[in-house]
């Protein structure tokens, strides 16, 4: 345990941050950058839900399920490929991405840059006051200068259904942490978390029924749920789209779990797991001493201030503020919202207009995420709907990948998908989408397009290498430029 303090009396700081995970330590980071003082509270892992339960967990579980799907695209390789996944291998080397959950490591971290640790609960106690809660029920209360950034992250949000407790069922953490392959397993949810614990779970041996309310990943291009529900039922998924769990029942503890469907039907699995959303970790850390409402997402202005409080000292950062729940892009506005606290701290003017330093003007305009599915999918953006919901007028140039000889290259008979949002008007990218193996390598060129508003005319000049996937490009914008001289 790392502490630099006794966790007895009181202490002051410039900036006090509750959560300790990457979006909690990005902006410690950053005020002590600026030269202020800082302690961070952190009741579970230092590391947070990313590094332990979600991100890191996730994608190397996933790795080696990726890895042997892409084997078998190259003939010669393929045939190399002659048993199943060592699915005690792959739980091994998820325990080590994981630091077989020790976190030491990045407590030691935040020591390196000059912050404080401190272990317990932390509550508002009003304006600018922390409480931390020990385990054995010690309280020390700590004091703020300056700012208190909230970055205690979300939970899985689990629906109201009946029988829902004794059915014990997996979230994202029993769907990361586990180490025994049920053989069957059921998951309901059709966004980021369900397809790609879909596409692990079948790699490793379950045979996976997906459930979806709606069509796959609904907040991209529809052809990515479209591909993503392909390759899942090529891989052995059953996926149910437009079916709804009313109840579920496990009257034997050791037995299966019986899942009713809106239709009247029933599936009967060995274990459920809901990825149906999340929820703000908020209900618990002391809202209302400061007039805002328990278990709320918090509201916040571009600098990640919190609306609705007196005095410019309350952050709110990564999921708590529900602008874009991703981890990168809780980091981003850590570190923004970091630059913003010091510059508020040394009475310096902000630079809050859009794309400036201490303004999260990506949260609205250029979020990329990335589902590591089979094909994965990887976007930037706004979709054509979004965009044109928004008053743009839009433009879309669609290209199967089998335009480019480097994805031919890359995986024999190449399947993927491509599309680029355009604004007519400025003829700029407002958004684009990949599917298909390995795109997310291709997505930060599609990011830095659309956050930099870079004309089509000039993006023209940014030649790809030959044979490479990234040789997309050249025929999407080849094909805008001939839609945009034909009117």
């Amino acid at each position: 345990m790392t502490e630099t303090r006794a966790n007895r009396g009181s202490a002051t700081y410039d900036v006090i941050v509750l959560g300790a995970g990457p979006v909690g330590q990005n902006v410690a980071d950053r005020a002590r950058a600026a030269g202020l003082t800082v302690a961070v509270v952190e009741r579970e892992l230092v590391g947070g839900e990313c590094s332990y339960w979600a991100c890191v967990p996730s994608k190397a579980l996933l790795r080696p399920v990726i890895t042997v799907a892409d084997t078998r695209r190259v003939d010669g390789a393929r045939q190399a490929v002659t048993g199943r996944l060592d699915t005690a291998r792959v739980f091994a080397r998820r325990d080590h991405y994981v630091a077989d959950w020790d976190d030491s490591g990045q407590a030691e971290g935040i020591k390196s840059i000059g912050a404080d640790l401190f272990r317990g609960h932390g509550r508002l106690d009003g304006p600018r006051r922390v409480t931390v809660t020990r385990d054995d029920g010690a309280r020390q209360t700590l004091t703020a200068r300056h700012a208190v950034a909230v970055a205690t992250g979300s939970r899985a949000a689990l629906p109201d259904i009946p029988g829902l407790d004794e059915a014990r069922p997996w979230t994202n953490r029993t769907g990361t942490d586990s180490s025994t392959v049920p053989a069957r397993l059921a998951i309901v949810g059709g966004g980021g978390v369900g397809v790609e614990m879909a596409t692990l779970w079948q790699g490793l041996g379950s045979r996976v029924t997906l459930l979806a309310r709606r069509r796959l990943v609904p907040r991209m291009e529809p052809f990515a749920g479209e591909l993503i529900e392909r390759g899942l039922t090529r891989a052995g998924a059953d996926v149910r789209i437009g079916t709804q769990v009313t109840a579920v029942r496990r009257p034997d503890p050791t037995g299966p779990v019986t899942l009713t469907l809106d239709d009247g039907g029933e599936l009967e699995a060995d274990d459920v797991m809901f990825a149906t959303g999340r929820r703000p970790a908020t209900d618990d850390i002391g809202l209302d001493t400061v007039g805002l409402t328990p278990g709320s997402w918090l509201e916040v202005d571009t600098t990640c201030l919190v609306r609705g409080v007196d005095g410019a000292w309350l952050y709110a950062l990564g999921d708590v503020n529900h602008r874009a729940l991703l981890t990168h892009q809780g980091k981003y506005q850590a570190r923004t919202a970091g630059d913003a606290i010091g510059a508020r701290a040394a009475g310096r003017p902000l630079d809050d207009a859009d794309w400036g330093d201490h303004a999260t003007t990506a949260d609205r305009h250029a979020v990329p995420q990335v589902f590591f599915t089979d094909p994965e999918a990887a976007s930037v953006g706004l979709t054509a709907e979004q965009a044109a919901a928004a008053g743009h007028r839009v433009g879309t140039v669609d290209l199967d990948f089998d335009a480019a000889q480097g994805a031919d290259l890359y995986a024999d008979d190449y399947e993927g998908h491509a599309r680029l949002v355009v604004d007519l008007d400025r003829d700029v990218l407002l958004g684009v989408t990949f599917v298909g193996p390995g795109v997310g390598e291709l997505l930060h060129s599609a990011t830095v397009a659309v956050a930099g508003e870079v004309p089509l005319k000039r993006l023209r000049h940014a030649v790809a290498c030959f044979p490479t996937v990234s040789e997309i490009w050249l025929f999407l914008l080849a094909r805008a430029a001939r839609q945009k001289d034909q009117g």
